[in-house]
């Protein structure tokens, strides 16, 4: 028996393949940290980036390495709780985490060919689609099944990448762009089930949820993501996503409180959100011919957007994964703050004064660093050792 003297042991020795979580979440705080670390090298011209070229190659692992890992990490845990399934666990989760592992050396090592990284880099996405596929269907998950069908549209985006890298299209930017609307059009359905939860059973308040926003969302958003593929330069395009940047504004609107403003884990997750909605505003100006708002829109989804989300999903996933109260150490506000801070380097600074570019890439850049620094100190310990409460996973 425990009791204030005698507490109860916590359980020793190391599970870093418990969970999905545990390894992909892990990994996406580390490659956060290199993927920055070897891109500021880049720009001052210290290091190469192997077969793409340095834009390519940092917009490619931002989005295939650093977001992938991370919504991997989500959706292979997430799915254990929708279908009461298993998910992977033990050595086959070992070996789905050592290909994608594989995928970003790839990159990284000198001299192998450029058809293998390719054949090894595509295959992560299409493994990550059937593990989740098959317990959907055996519980007959059908508002989950749009997560399998996205990672194959995100495998196609990268297949564009590789096709550019091998020689035989001139489609990266397009794969880049459309990895990008894939990634924002999952964390749209994602932080519309968990954000206004999220708040209400912390709070208990009750987030507004009109009926015409809901449906508009989805709607809206992809209406957008695809005009800016098809005409980035038009006034469709500026229409479709001045209206999601009006959708996503309202949804925001509904599940405020100024309660959350207390509670680090979810706060940033309605700024991550807010950084979605900024996005489309931005977007709708660099389709109206602002041609200043183009690279800015592209940083409010991915460094705003993809970068703050995944930040605080993966703070609190962690916590109640692990059997830990819903608290973070004090360090991963800092963290909240500082990737905030990039974002806002990154996406606002360089709108406002152009011709501080280079300082404020450089900024921002070491802000993410941090921000991801301080993530991995605090829960590296969490992710590799088991759950305290005793639980599986």
């Amino acid at each position: 028996m425990s009791s204030p003297l005698n507490p109860p042991r916590r359980p020793a020795g190391f599970v870093p393949f418990a969970l999905g979580f545990r390894p992909f979440f892990l990994a996406a705080g580390l490659f956060a940290i290199v993927l920055l670390g070897l891109w500021l090298a880049i720009l001052l011209g210290r290091t190469a980036s192997g077969p793409l070229a340095p834009a390519v190659w940092h917009g490619h692992e931002m989005l295939f390495g650093f977001a992938v890992a991370v919504i991997a990490g989500f959706l292979l845990t997430a799915a254990q709780n929708w279908t009461g399934i298993p998910m992977l666990s033990g050595p086959p989760l070992a070996a789905l985490f050592l290909l994608w592992l594989a995928g970003r050396l790839g990159f990284l090592v000198p001299g192998l060919p450029v058809e293998w990284v390719a054949l090894v880099d595509l295959a992560f996405l299409p493994a990550v689609a059937l593990v989740l596929a098959v317990p959907i269907i055996k519980a007959r998950q059908l508002n989950n099944a749009p997560f399998p069908v996205m990672l194959l549209v995100l495998t196609a985006a990268n297949a564009l990448v590789h096709l550019d890298a091998l020689g035989w299209t001139d489609t990266a930017a397009l794969g880049l762009h459309l990895a990008t609307y894939v990634v924002v059009t999952m964390m749209v359905m994602m932080g519309g089930r968990v954000i206004p939860s999220f708040t209400d059973n912390k709070l208990h308040t009750r987030a507004r949820r009109w009926k015409t926003i809901e449906i508009l969302a989805p709607v809206a958003t992809v209406g957008a993501l695809l005009a800016a593929l098809v005409a980035p330069y038009s006034l469709v395009t500026a229409l479709f996503a001045a209206i999601a940047a009006a959708v996503h504004g309202i949804r925001l609107a509904g599940w405020y409180t100024h309660k959350f403003w207390s509670v680090p884990l979810l706060w940033i997750l309605h700024l991550g959100y807010a950084w979605i909605a900024f996005g489309f505003a931005l977007l709708a100006l660099s389709a109206a011919g602002i041609s200043a708002a183009a690279v800015s829109s592209l940083h409010a989804f991915t460094a705003g957007g993809i970068g703050v989300l995944t930040l605080g999903m993966m703070a609190r996933v962690s916590l109640g994964h692990t059997g830990r109260v819903l608290e973070p150490a004090s360090l991963m506000t800092r963290a909240f703050v500082a990737i905030n801070l990039a974002a806002l380097l990154r996406v606002v600074l360089p709108l406002i004064f152009p011709g501080v570019y280079a300082q404020s890439m450089t900024a921002a850049g070491l802000l993410w660093m941090a921000a991801f620094g301080l993530f991995v100190v605090v829960y590296a310990p969490m992710l590799l050792r088991p759950r305290v409460d005793g639980k599986p996973g």
